[in-house]
């Protein structure tokens, strides 16, 4: 037996199936984050190329080094965030993914301010998504209130009122014997006290 083979039996299940969609969720959103700092730090190197060429008119681009750190957010703001994207449904991320990518287009922000927008971005998406429980909380109420409270008034209504009895004459019932109406109103049903 190989000593590959061996290592290969001994590995744990593939990393995926232990993850459960909440970490999924943050990892892909904070990726997310790190690539659009990257791209934006991009950008802002490539403007100041561009920036370079307009006020020497030479292009010493392929002198230049860039430094190999780049742009990297704290710790504990990494960790608000990362707070903040645990309360993003699996079912949003990738709107929050689309909206993020068209903020930064829209803003083209510096490196720095990157985070700024993911956090608005972050923001947004979580009141939507409480907006829409509360709604869809509002509507399971208001759907079993509206069913009680007209089963209610449709019993009630029949206790009260007996539009369908016969010695209540109708127009319909005049007409056919062809007799003359009553000085009542005969859009309304006959109330009559019973004692």
């Amino acid at each position: 037996m190989s000593l590959a083979s061996w290592f290969r039996w001994n590995e744990p299940p593939n990393r995926i199936s232990q993850r459960n969609p909440t970490e999924m969720v943050v990892e892909t959103l904070m990726m997310e984050l790190s690539w659009q700092i990257k791209q934006a730090e991009k950008q802002q190197r490539e403007r100041e190329n561009e920036y370079r060429k307009i006020k020497t008119r030479v292009d010493y681009g392929w002198l230049v080094s860039y430094p190999k750190q780049s742009y990297d957010i704290s710790s504990g703001e990494r960790l608000q965030l990362e707070d903040m994207c645990t309360k993003i449904h699996p079912s949003y991320c990738g709107p929050v993914i689309l909206r993020f990518r068209q903020v930064v287009a829209e803003y083209e922000p510096e490196a720095q301010e990157v985070s700024r927008l993911f956090r608005s971005v972050l923001q947004e998406a979580a009141e939507k998504i409480k907006e829409e429980e509360e709604a869809k909380k509002l509507a399971k109420q208001w759907n079993t209130k509206n069913r009680t409270s007209l089963s209610l008034t449709t019993f009630k209504s029949r206790s009260r009122i007996s539009p369908f009895i016969s010695d209540i004459k109708t127009i319909s019932e005049d007409v056919e014997r062809g007799t003359q109406p009553n000085r009542r109103v005969w859009s309304m049903p006959e109330f009559r006290n019973t004692k």
